[in-house]
């Protein structure tokens, strides 16, 4: 049987940590950023972690 292949979509998008917790980007800060605060902007730039409900299944997505 091949190995299975990780997806393309999800190792561009996501990172994991040292500690096994998955890493993300925030939405929102691509474009269309002239009506957005700077507050706002700024909170954006910042990475966050997947929440657990979401987790198992990100993983699965990039150590498949």
């Amino acid at each position: 049987m091949p190995k299975m292949k990780t997806k393309s979509s999800a190792k561009k998008r996501f990172g994991i940590t040292a500690t096994g917790r998955v890493k993300r980007k925030h939405a929102y800060k691509n474009h269309i950023l002239t009506k957005k605060s700077t507050k706002r902007k700024r909170r954006l730039v910042h990475t966050t972690y997947v929440d657990k409900t979401n987790e198992k299944t990100v993983k699965a997505m990039l150590l498949a």
